[in-house]
């Protein structure tokens, strides 16, 4: 491994080429107060994200506030976010102090900001542009000074253009853009996070557990559409249904990652693997089979991610049978 790839960042688990990029960006990105909008498919790490970029600024000892804009209506989002006086509706029986205020001089983290409605992106807009707001029901304005990290799993741009979102509020979360490689984009960090959340467990059971070779190989080649939190739930479910038993074979795995990849070819047993050679071949047809499905079997693609020739490749899939190993 070269002496600058990273294994992780700060709770960011991953070696992969796609995750060094965002390492070296995060570098830059935490020492500046600028907005961020982070965006990424459900799971793959965008509240660590931001809260490594908060733990890296010079806002670390200050407040780090999250919040889902999907998780309330309308009116309790504008309460939530900004606070409201005492009267102000029905059961607000105090004056309370909205997540702005509560994060003032720290970071916070606006969650699904793509679901907020119309009315509330004018409010946050004014937040962002001038550092001022009004707590629902009160005159008294308030100012704070908050870094705004926006995070969604939508595409802002086409809602823009469709009118769904304002375009000036766009551009203002839109000062750095990071976007998050879903895990089928970056298999390699399958095996990496495997041994984390094994180690976590472990740390948790006090049983020391590890997954067969097949079980890895088949945990690889499937897409995860639920990305790390989907790795992390059937590390916890495999370590549950495997009770006492020190290795966990690829028979447990859930029916939908056991026979998502039928067509791959993987060690009957780990003595299939003492020898460098098995290893190795192990090893090749894996990111040969990763490669074809992140590239539904086209082979000119799969050939360049792979940094071999297409003929190169033609040879290999004819010598590991994996014509159809396309997703």
């Amino acid at each position: 491994m070269p002496a600058t790839e990273r294994q992780g960042y700060d709770a960011i688990i991953g070696c992969s080429a796609p995750m060094q990029a965002l390492y070296a960006t995060l570098d830059r990105v935490a020492r500046s107060d600028a907005t961020v909008l982070v965006q990424g498919e459900n799971g793959t790490g965008k509240e660590l994200v931001a809260r490594a970029i908060h733990n890296g600024s010079n806002r670390a000892d200050k407040p780090f506030v999250v919040t889902n804009c999907s998780a309330f209506n309308d009116n309790l989002l504008d309460s939530e976010l900004f606070g409201h006086k005492r009267g102000a509706f029905t059961g607000a029986v105090a004056d309370k102090p909205g997540l702005f205020e509560i994060a003032d001089n720290g970071t916070f983290f606006l969650d699904e900001i793509g679901d907020m409605s119309p009315a509330l992106q004018v409010k946050v807009l004014r937040v962002l542009q001038e550092g001022t707001f009004n707590r629902v029901g009160d005159t008294e304005t308030r100012k704070v000074d908050v870094r705004i990290i926006a995070a969604t799993n939508r595409d802002l741009r086409a809602m823009v253009a469709q009118g769904l979102y304002r375009e000036d509020l766009y551009y203002r979360i839109h000062v750095i853009n990071l976007v998050l490689p879903p895990l089928r984009e970056r298999s390699s960090d399958v095996a990496v996070l495997v041994e984390h959340f094994l180690e976590r467990q472990r740390r948790g059971s006090g049983l020391k557990k590890e997954l067969s070779a097949s079980c890895i190989a088949r945990m690889t080649a499937y897409p995860w559409p639920g990305n790390v939190r989907e790795l992390e739930n059937e590390i916890e479910r495999l370590v549950v249904l495997s009770g006492d038993d020190p290795v966990i074979g690829e028979e447990l795995l859930s029916p939908r990652i056991r026979t998502h990849a039928s067509g791959i070819v993987v060690p009957a047993a780990e003595d299939d693997l003492r020898s460098l050679p098995a290893a190795l071949e192990s090893l090749e047809r894996r990111m040969i089979v990763d490669a074809l499905r992140r590239h539904q079997g086209n082979k000119t693609r799969a050939s360049a991610d792979l940094k071999v020739s297409r003929r190169n490749l033609i040879r290999l899939v004819q010598k590991y049978g994996l014509d159809d190993a396309r997703s």
